[in-house]
């Protein structure tokens, strides 16, 4: 199947909801190519950045699971490179 070089951004702005999200890339992880994740403790936000080599629908679904979680942001861009 052809995949897609994606980067996803994620801002937590609930805690409380670190542990879905982990669970969701954990599930996900064989797609991730790299991960960064900085706890901004001056906002109490934690800003994750991950690099993904997906099919473009894994890459959506991964998006959608973590945008549906209440308290989390999330933007993906898509390479051309295929």
């Amino acid at each position: 199947m052809e995949t897609r070089i994606a980067v996803m951004s994620i801002i937590v702005e609930d805690p409380d909801r670190v542990a879905e999200l982990n669970a969701l890339l954990h599930d996900y992880g064989p797609y991730i190519i790299g991960r960064m994740g900085l706890p901004y403790r001056e906002k109490n936000i934690h800003i994750i950045s991950l690099a993904i080599d997906a099919p473009q629908d894994v890459t959506a679904a991964l998006s959608g699971k973590v945008g549906a979680l209440s308290g989390v942001s999330v933007k993906t861009a898509y390479s051309k490179v295929v």
